[in-house]
């Protein structure tokens, strides 16, 4: 069974897990993550949902009115594009899950997440984002039973 892992964003990282192996890390533009789910099939999606997470704001962006305005700009465009996520999931009849960021955990660098995954190709951020997101998820069965957020 194939599962995606998705971290959305401005490169959008995807992750694909078949059988639970890690086989591939590639980064999109976000508008291509319809044409990616689609053109898959998977069993399942896991995602970074921005929409869980309570807290937007932190120390960098307090009294910092301009910095905060950037901050939620790009938190509200991750916010659509796990909507869309959500919504070409449904569409599909692909259960889709939602992972705030918190529970997702911290970013890993590229030795420490090649000792976690074994992967020894070259990846960046958004890439090992989407694979940990869906890692504890990788084995996981499903049949297309519907989507749950």
């Amino acid at each position: 069974m194939m599962i995606l892992g998705i971290d959305p964003g401005a490169s959008t990282g995807v992750a694909t897990f078949i059988d639970g192996q890690l086989t591939s890390l590639e980064t999109f533009e976000p508008y291509q993550v319809d044409r990616v789910i689609r053109g898959r099939q998977p069993g399942r999606v896991i995602f970074e949902d921005s929409r869980l997470e309570k807290r937007a704001w932190n120390a960098r962006t307090k009294g910092a009115y301009g910095a905060a305005l950037a901050t939620a700009r790009s938190l509200g465009q991750v916010d659509a594009w796990c909507s869309l996520i959500t919504a070409v999931c449904a569409d599909l009849n692909i259960p889709a899950h939602g992972i705030s960021p918190a529970v997702k955990g911290a970013k890993l660098d590229a030795p420490a997440f090649s000792r976690v995954t074994g992967w020894t190709e070259r990846c960046n951020q958004h890439e090992r984002d989407a694979a940990m997101v869906a890692w504890p998820f990788r084995r996981s069965a499903t049949s297309r039973g519907g989507v749950r957020g």
